[in-house]
Formats: C-alpha cells, structure tokens, sequence
C-alpha cells in the first residue's frame, strides 16, 4: 500500500483536553497521527500545510444533532464540514430511520416525517446493519447512530398509548439488542414524542439492561423541560440507576418564561446523581430558541393512534374544543403545561413545511401567519396539520439567557446542534452555525470559554461519551479528525438567515483525507459509520 504522509506546520495545537495550547506541527501517516511537536522530521514526499499560527484542534464531535436523512441525501455536508464537525450523532430523541418489520415501515416512514419532512419508503430501513451500508456507500464525515425507542415501540405495538406488557417488552429486547450487536451506539428515548411517550418505567428499564449489557449508552428527550423538568430527570437518573447504563440527558433547557431559573437545581440533581453512582451526563446547544414540529404544540395524548387519530379529534365536536382550551390556555385536561400557555403565538415561528401551497407561511410566527390567511392562530395550527400532514416544523422562542450560560458552562456539558436539517426550508440557525458559535462569538466575546474548554466541550468529552476511543484528542496513534480555524471563527447564521455559512474554519480533515481545502470543501467522502467495534 502506498504510504499517504503529510504534516501541519507552525499550528497553535489544541489538543482536546483542556490543557493550555502549544505551538507545535502534527504528522500524519495513513490517516493516523503519527507525531506531535515542534519541529517535526517528515520525509520529503510528505505534503506540507502551513498552519500560518492558526489553531489545530481534533474534528468537532455534534453530540446530538437530527442528521439522519440528509446523510443519505446530501453526503457532502458542506454546513457541517465548514463547521469543522468531523462526526455527527444521530437518533436522537427516540427518532431514527430503522429498526422497522412489516406494518411499522410505514408508521415509521410518517413518524419521521413529521420530524424532516417528507421521508421516501426506501428511506427506512430494517435494521442497523441496512443503514450502515447505505451510508458507507459515501458521506464526508463520520456518523454515530443510535436506535429510537419510537422505531421499536412501532415495530412492537404501534401508536397504542399504553403500557407495554411483558412479552412486548421481551420483542422490543431483543429488536434492540439486535441493533446493539450489529454496532449501533445506543438507545434513545423521546419521552414527549408519541409513541415514545407512552412508555412506562419498568419497560424503560428493562430496554437500559440491554443496553448496559452491550457496554453502550442511553439518551433521553425527557418527559417535561417545563414545569415538570426536575421530576423528568429524576426518571431519567431512576433508569440508569436500576439498569446500571450510563446516560445522556439531551439538550438541558428550562422551557417557558413562568420555568426560568431551574437549571441550577436541575445541574444540583445531576451532581447528586453522579454522587450516588450514576454516570450521567448532558449536551446542549448555544441559543435561546428551540425547534420541533408543530404536533409539539398539542398533548403527546392526542396522538395515539397516529396522525389520522388525530385530526378526527381536532374535527370532534366534543373532544376538540377542549385540546383547544388545553392549547392556549393550559390546564388540568392533559398531563403537562401547554407551550403556548408560556410562550405565546408570536414566540412559535413556521421553519419548514412540506406542502408547497403552504411555502410563503415559512420565516412568520403563528400571529403573523394567522393573519395573513384571516384566521385564528388555533385555526391555522388545524389547518397546517390537515394540508401539511404533521410536517410543519417550528421554532420555539422559550429559553433565558442566564439559564443557557449555566448550562453550557457547567462541567458535565458537552455541545451538541439539535439540527433538523431540512433544504429549502427556513430552519433554527443551530443547524449551521452551532460550533463556530461556541468557539467563536461566546468564548471571544462573551466570555463563556477560554478557547481550550470550548475546544474541550466538542472534542474529547463527547468522544469519551460515545466510545470513540481513537478520536476527541490530538496525540499520536490518534486516527487524523483535525480542525484549522482562525482566532476570528464566527457563526453567520440568524434566526432571519438562518442558512448563511460561517468563516474561518480554513481545512478539515476526516480519517486523514481533507474535506475542506482553504476554507472551500473538497468533495472528498472518507466518513464512516462508528464506532468501529472489535
């Protein structure tokens, strides 16, 4: 095999965990790192890149992000790469594009979609091992997946809104063990999205064993980020207490302005978690928004049976006037705080839709769009789940600043976008700007990071979490995921022109083949599904 050697010269090398950075040059030999120092020896035929006293860090790791599809649809990921993110995970909060058998394809197929829009039958897949092939038919960066516990539920039970019993319990056990074995990371719950929401502990227990057995890791949407968001952690930490699996609380937040200020008390309830032996950690993205799908905005109750069931009840006489009142105005009719209860119409801005009638409604908030068709903001909610199928995707203006700060600043953090990809569409700017964002604005300008911690929070610490073993830290034998940026790296995307791509992220390096060149992506498609297990 011919030796493919090349070395990064005159570098500000951050190495990932946390120590101070070094001027220094970074060798690489057949994707792996072969030497770290100054003044390195290389052989002649070694191409040289000078660094020009840029920093040289390990490949940002997102941590949670909803990259599932577009991987397949646009494998070059050119708003990831210029980010310099070398490796996405995805299935998250319970959504993923496989396990499905028989009638659950198609459950699947809209469950998704409803997420990211319109999802093609070939899309989903049967299991792990199906998935994985088709990514490694080429993509530009690396992906780590994990099984949704919705794809499960789905493939066992459906949309029923119930406890599962033992011998459901028993198939979706060994459908996940299934997906564990062929080498998918983890499980993830999303305890707001039915059918996921309609899980009871002991089955959420039982499903942890099995990925606690496998040596791998259990991620939650949790139950409430309102009102109810310390009890839904401490379901969570009961999880992995009973199991013995270690776990991942997706992006920590206090949702609503009457909510402010629990995330002290929340980061409190970790920490004594981790006292008591549980080995629990959280990501979190840089913004005071959020973003969903507009079914969010009813109660996950409303849902069971699935999309049809649904718009029967929004039409019911009876059972419709009272999500409405729920809707607005909150109350006792339904588990749990409604959003526009805390946020208001105007704070629900439309991202993305998939019926094409629909387009000019993307970029308003609810108000706006509600008045522009002359109607009432519930009205309009009836009327995109009827034509745009549940497709609607939504952000969420519901987050405090202070709040955010503790989070992103607390140890047991690690950064992650929470993306949800959709072109075309006016999507939350997380998708583009996330990690520029962190080592940019927030750590140069705010304050929030010396520039070794925000490196810190993107590389080694999730690296750790989800067993990527040769990746997260510069140091020899590493396999060669490398980041070039400048002192000036900054996001560009707004909530107004949320697509815009940042700058100064100048080279990315994926299993040591460049994907970005002088700040302009290459092409190139070394990525990999991982972690690679033995």
């Amino acid at each position: 095999m011919m030796t493919r050697s090349w070395i990064i010269r005159n570098a500000r090398i951050i190495d990932g965990t946390g120590a101070p950075w070094f001027r220094g040059d970074v060798h690489v030999v057949n994707g792996r790192i072969a030497g770290v120092g100054a003044n390195l020896k290389a052989d002649a035929s070694a191409t040289v890149v000078d660094a020009q006293d840029h920093y040289l860090a390990p490949g940002f790791i997102d941590a949670h992000c909803h990259d599932d599809l577009i991987c397949l649809r646009d494998p070059d990921r050119p708003e990831k790469a210029l980010q310099g993110v070398t490796t996405v995970v995805v299935g998250n909060c319970s959504f993923s594009l496989y396990p499905a058998r028989g009638q659950s394809r198609e459950d699947l197929r809209k469950h998704f979609s409803g997420l990211l829009g319109q999802t093609a039958p070939e899309e989903i897949f049967d299991d792990f091992g199906d998935y994985r092939e088709r990514l490694h038919q080429g993509v530009a960066i690396n992906v780590v997946s994990l099984v949704g516990h919705a794809a499960l539920r789905l493939a066992v039970m459906g949309y029923e809104r119930r406890a599962a019993t033992p011998d459901e319990i028993a198939s979706m056990e060994a459908l996940l063990d299934k997906q564990l074995a062929q080498g998918a990371i983890g499980l993830s719950l999303g305890l707001v999205y039915p059918p996921s929401a309609f899980a009871a502990l002991d089955e959420m227990v039982v499903l942890a064993k099995v990925v606690k057995a496998h040596g791998r890791l259990m991620t939650a949407h949790v139950r409430s980020y309102e009102d109810g968001l310390v009890a839904s952690i401490e379901e969570f930490i009961e999880i992995l207490r009973q199991s013995g699996a270690a776990g991942l609380l997706s992006h920590l937040q206090s949702a609503g302005r009457p909510n402010w200020g629990q995330i002290p008390r929340a980061l409190e309830t970790l920490e004594t978690a981790r006292q008591e032996g549980v080995d629990i950690s959280f990501d979190m993205y840089p913004y005071p928004a959020g973003s969903t799908y507009l079914l969010q905005l009813l109660p996950p109750a409303s849902l069971e049976g699935g999309l049809d069931q649904l718009k029967k009840r929004l039409r019911d006489p009876e059972v419709g006037p009272v999500l409405r009142r729920w809707v607005e105005n909150g109350g006792p009719a339904f588990h749990g705080q409604s959003k526009l209860s805390l946020i208001g119409w105007e704070n629900v801005r439309i991202s993305g839709v998939n019926n094409p009638s629909l387009k000019a409604l993307e970029g308003l908030d609810m108000r706006q769009a509600a008045e522009r068709e002359k109607i009432e903001p519930y009205d309009l909610l009836i009327r995109l789940v009827e034509e745009d199928e549940g497709q609607t995707g939504i952000i969420l203006f519901q987050l405090d600043e202070n709040d955010l700060h503790a989070a992103c600043c607390h140890r047991l953090h690690m950064v992650g976008s929470d993306g949800l990809p959709r072109p075309g569409t006016k999507p939350h700017p997380r998708a583009f700007g996330t990690f520029p964002r962190i080592v940019g604005p927030l750590r140069r300008d705010k304050g929030w990071f010396s520039i070794e911690d925000a490196v810190r929070r993107m590389t080694s610490i999730a690296a750790q979490r989800f067993s990527l073993q040769d990746r997260g830290i510069v140091r020899p034998d590493m396999t060669a995921d490398l980041v070039l940026f400048e002192e000036g790296v900054t996001d560009r995307a707004t909530f107004d022109e949320s697509t815009l791509l940042p700058s100064g992220i100048t080279h990315v390096w994926v299993n040591g083949e460049a994907i970005v060149s002088d700040g302009a992506p290459t092409g190139a498609r070394p990525g990999r599904m991982l972690p690679l297990f033995k």
